[in-house]
């Protein structure tokens, strides 16, 4: 049978078998944690920069839309700032505002004018990390080739957003320095026929 100092120094080296165990544990989560925030704020992040990149085409595709169903006599070399241009302006700040993505103050600028040929090219910077560019072109030349080559005007309507990564300032857990890109532009842009 066991004396009872035996039972004590076995007990005792399991306790301290627990407690070199613990200490582990807590090393292995100390070294563990850094990577794990990475990797949820970089999941975070992505989503975030891909949800931006589907509610900026959304709006694209409404401006590209409605533009094509506005009539283009106001749309002439002469007109340098059309209302038709203007509103579709209006509409695709609209949506990125219902859509909660900040609007850079879209809505806020005058109409610039004519630049190249029937193209318009709003930029906006107000309250965002870059500048947001829309630019609408209303006489953009599609050719069609079935059955045989035909030129269609149509109406474009292209976005370049500032998305400002959150990411750059977790990665300095990892590697302390490192920078990553903190601002890059998300592109969208949609083209729709002119219906006149």
């Amino acid at each position: 049978m066991f004396s009872q100092n035996k039972y004590f120094a076995l007990l005792g080296s399991d306790r301290r078998l627990l407690q070199d165990t613990d200490a582990a544990a807590l090393v292995e989560f100390a070294f563990a944690l850094p990577l794990l925030v990475v990797l949820v704020v970089g999941i975070f992040d992505f989503g975030g920069a891909f949800n931006l990149k589907q509610e900026l085409s959304n709006a694209a595709r409404e401006g590209a839309r409605f533009g094509a169903a506005q009539p283009t006599n106001d749309v002439t070399l002469i007109n340098l700032k059309p209302a038709s241009v203007d509103a579709i302006r209006f509409l695709v700040d609209s949506y990125l505002q219902t859509a909660k993505i900040n609007d850079c103050g879209l809505g806020t600028i005058p109409q610039p004018p004519q630049g190249a040929p029937l193209a318009w090219v709003y930029q906006a910077s107000s309250g965002c990390a870059g500048t947001l560019t829309l630019t609408i072109s209303r006489g953009t030349p599609v050719q069609e080739a079935d059955p045989g080559p035909v030129t269609m005007s149509c109406t474009t309507v292209q976005i370049s957003y500032p998305y400002q990564w959150r990411f750059n300032t977790v990665i300095r857990l990892l590697v302390p320095g490192a920078t990553y890109a903190g601002v890059s532009q998300i592109p969208a842009d949609a083209t729709a026929v002119n219906m006149d």
